[in-house]
């Protein structure tokens, strides 16, 4: 099927290309609107000329799709809430990390950090001025106050933070992340500065919270175990903040996680469900119509008590797409369905382009489409379960197909037994979820017996261990591989021509498939060519000190701590992931490094750097040495001078003033990040 022929296609397809470019290249909004507006006008022009000859023309056609590509545009212009005349950026441009009276409400409630409670916030005003827009807020943790509440409405006098870029090379851009989210600052307060606002505002979110926690206080006097509450909640309420990192981590390492996404899946079995209890109104005139508006409005609205994530708003929008159809007796295309449900969604959201599980979620079901099929029918089994089992694995393998790659991109492991916890548990999904529904439905009516209740914690619990076990075969997990974006790109081309030549053997798919190929040990080959042969770099690791220096495939690590093995470092795992490199070796730090012609000069807490014969380009200050610095400058005469995250703060900032007032270039990792120098 040439997925092409379909018209919505390409116009998604050039929505997703304007919404890229639109992010990657922002243009004004005054400019956005006149080349929208002249494209549809032409596009008017073309269609009222050519709609009595009834031809195509591939000008119509161009136009077309140059207007959906400057709609794609104009969409992320108008969305970016940074736009907006009253964004509360327009009031503290001009007076950053100053004190402002904030007042604003509570959005989302975000999982807790180790030292801060994290929530999203709406601004309201700053300064008593109207303002706008969306922040992080952090709240220092105090078990004797409780969690802020949603719809809650707050004033304090803050500062507005900018978010902290990653600070060593490959990690996760956690300002990148909230800035697709049009998140650009964050606040910190503590519990003593945070004044409740005396005034009710609701909002779809407020309420859904409240009934997200009146379902979790009904379910409390049953005694679910923490672990279960939490798979529960993630299961049928969408939230999953109350997973334990343990619990968590299980799920990823066996590639279950997705059971935890509210995705097609969960919201298939709800409108199979709600169809069963609402067949009886197709009996009455109009009752077809009024099912669909019932089926639509209560998927739409378990969508707004599952937050409205990325997942469950794409399965939602399509599967409100087929409930219409189906009622209304059009014929569906399952393609064509795909590309509506994500064309109205990034009309509406267009940063979920760039949301990691909307593009797992496509790919997936984009896969089992189109793969599905093939695989199973290469084995027909007579008897039903083992029908329904070898069904369930070829979709499991389909779905993986489409989505190993990205997955490799973002998280860099594979899960090997991820057949088998799908295998054991998908089969059997539909009946966890059923029967959750109905554990819930129960519990808020004072109707749940306790042995149910009981039959159902036990069920999660088995999930839970069975996970737990496939997780802690670490032999089939593969971790810390090497994938980028290049990789992403080469390996779908080779997936897809190599489907198509195993199922459709022909000369044609075999060409494909060959150049395919050669191009997949291009990448590899690219990839060799420009790894960093020879780097030296100074991570930023708060309160220590951690140097890496490549050579060739190797990095050789070191650091003045021991409580964690440095090959297996986070820090030195991520630049080592993103770099390629597979060989670690392990060295006490040095006094001096000589790189080729060039020269670092260590200088720790004992503050020795007066050394005749050396005179070092760079010199390196660790654990807060108590020096004269503009002695040292002029004993040394440096280039630059780098302070790790190893120093104390007052002492790096000290430095900083020096150097600026001596025009010296002055590295200080906890602002600028990682040094690195090739040399």
């Amino acid at each position: 099927m040439r997925l092409l022929n379909f018209t919505i296609i390409k116009l998604t397809v050039c929505l997703i290309l304007g919404i890229s470019i639109g992010y990657l290249n922002p243009i004004s909004l005054p400019l956005a609107l006149q080349t929208t507006g002249l494209l549809l006008i032409a596009l008017l022009v073309f269609y009222l000329i050519t709609k009595k000859s009834f031809t195509k023309t591939i000008w119509f056609g161009s136009i077309a799709f140059l207007a959906m590509v400057s709609i794609g545009i104009l969409t992320t212009i108008l969305h970016n809430q940074k736009t907006a005349e009253n964004h509360y950026t327009k009031v503290i441009s001009n007076n950053i990390d100053s004190l402002n009276t904030v007042t604003f409400r509570i959005r989302e409630v975000l999982k807790p950090g180790n030292y801060y409670d994290k929530y999203i916030v709406d601004i309201f005003e700053v300064n008593n001025s109207n303002a706008s827009g969306k922040t992080l807020l952090n709240i220092q943790k105090d078990s004797l106050k409780p969690p802020l509440k949603v719809d809650d409405i707050y004033i304090s006098r803050t500062a507005f933070k900018n978010l902290i870029p990653p600070l060593n090379p490959h990690q996760f851009d956690y300002k990148s992340y909230l800035k697709k989210q049009y998140i650009f600052h964050q606040l910190f307060i503590n519990n003593e500065s945070l004044f409740p606002v005396n005034y009710k505002s609701t909002t779809l979110f407020g309420i859904a919270a409240r009934l997200r926690k009146h379902i979790n206080k009904k379910l409390e006097p049953y005694h679910f175990k923490p672990d279960e509450l939490a798979i529960i909640n993630a299961l049928i309420l969408g939230q999953r903040q109350d997973i334990s990192k343990a619990v968590y981590t299980s799920y990823t390492n066996a590639g279950a996680i997705h059971i935890l996404a509210v995705s097609g899946l969960h919201v298939g079995v709800l409108l199979l469900i709600l169809s069963f209890i609402f067949k009886p109104l197709e009996r009455f005139k109009y009752g077809k119509l009024i099912k669909t508006i019932l089926l639509v409005s209560m998927l739409w609205s378990f969508a707004v008590i599952a937050g409205l994530s990325a997942s469950v708003t794409r399965a939602v929008t399509m599967f409100s797409i087929v409930t219409i159809a189906l009622n209304l007796k059009r014929p569906t295309n399952i393609y064509n369905t795909l590309a509506i449900s994500m064309f109205l969604i990034l009309l509406v959201k267009p940063m979920f382009l760039f949301d990691v599980g909307f593009q797992l979620s496509y790919l997936a079901v984009f896969a089992i489409v189109a793969i599905d099929p093939l695989i199973y029918n290469l084995w027909k089994p007579k008897y039903w379960l083992p029908d329904k089992l070898w069904h369930t694995f070829t979709i499991t393998v389909s779905a993986q197909f489409g989505i190993i790659p990205v997955s490799l991109y973002y998280f860099h492991q594979f899960p090997g037994l991820f057949f088998i916890s799908n295998l054991a548990i998908i089969p059997f999904l539909g009946i966890i979820l059923g029967l959750g529904l109905i554990v819930i439905l129960l519990a808020v009516i004072n109707c749940l017996p306790q042995f149910v209740a009981d039959a159902y914690g036990y069920i999660i619990y088995l999930m839970n261990t069975f996970i737990d076990w496939v997780s802690k075969q670490e032999a089939f997990l593969l971790k810390d591989i090497s994938f980028s974006l290049l990789y992403v790109m080469v390996f779908y081309w080779l997936i897809i021509t190599g489907i198509r030549f195993l199922f459709k053997r022909n000369y044609k798919n075999l060409k494909l498939v060959l150049t395919a190929i050669l191009i997949v040990q291009g990448a590899f080959i690219y990839n060799a060519l420009n790894k960093p042969s020879k780097e030296f770099v100074v991570f930023h690791k708060s309160r220590f000190s951690l140097i890496g220096q490549t050579v060739n495939t190797t990095i050789i690590v070191a650091s003045d701590f021991d409580s964690i093995t440095k090959s297996t470092n986070r820090i030195i795992r991520d630049y080592a992931v993103g770099n390629h490199l597979k060989t670690f070796k392990e060295q006490s730090i040095q006094d001096v490094y000589q790189l080729n012609k060039k020269t670092i000069l260590v200088v720790d807490s004992l503050g020795i750097y007066n050394i005749k014969t050396l005179k070092p380009e760079y010199v390196l200050l660790r654990q807060s040495p108590k020096i004269n610095l503009n002695r040292l400058i002029d004993s040394l005469n440096p280039k630059l001078i780098i302070a790790d995250g190893s120093n104390y703060k007052s002492y790096a900032d000290r430095w900083e003033q020096i150097c600026r007032k001596r025009k010296l270039p002055f590295h200080q990792t906890s602002k600028k990040g990682a040094f690195i120098l090739k040399y």
